[in-house]
């Protein structure tokens, strides 16, 4: 009987190592590697890079960089926290984030990082990415940016 549950516990404890949310995960090869993590990273800054050069707009993009610049809210219209983000590139991009409909990034200072995914609108500076929260109406894609572990949205 003592082996019986020697062996449920050790069984427990695997399923809990090697359950679906594990760190284990990457090394068992049930889940993403942490190469195709930093190739994703690559497609996305890529994705980035390429909107800027062809000037294009509209486009859906994800990415992540470092504030080097923290601007005043827009206050016209929907109001915007607005800050510049600098890509591994060194592309930089205007965050356009609409306080209206989401919550402020409370504390942001330069040397922070940021993750965000929204909409590329071309400029010459790099671009803005705006669209960085849900559409109340449901027509627009959703959009995020996340700091500090924490999704805002």
């Amino acid at each position: 009987m003592k082996r019986l549950f020697s062996a449920l516990a050790v069984a427990a404890g695997l399923y809990l190592a090697l359950g679906p949310h594990s760190p284990l995960r990457p090394w068992i090869g049930d889940e993403p590697t942490a190469r195709s993590a930093l190739q994703t990273a690559q497609e996305e800054l890529q994705q980035l890079s390429d909107a800027y050069h062809e000037q294009r707009s509209g486009v859906q993009v994800t990415g992540q960089g470092v504030v080097t610049q923290s601007l005043p809210d827009d206050k016209r219209g929907s109001r915007h926290q607005r800050f510049v983000l600098t890509l591994s590139n060194g592309q930089t991009l205007l965050v356009a984030h609409n306080i209206d409909l989401a919550p402020r990034i409370p504390g942001l200072r330069p040397g922070d990082r940021v993750a965000f995914h929204g909409e590329y609108e071309w400029n010459p500076q790099g671009g803005v990415v705006h669209w960085t929260h849900r559409d109340p109406k449901g027509r627009h894609a959703a959009g995020w940016l996340e700091f500090d572990g924490k999704v805002y949205q």
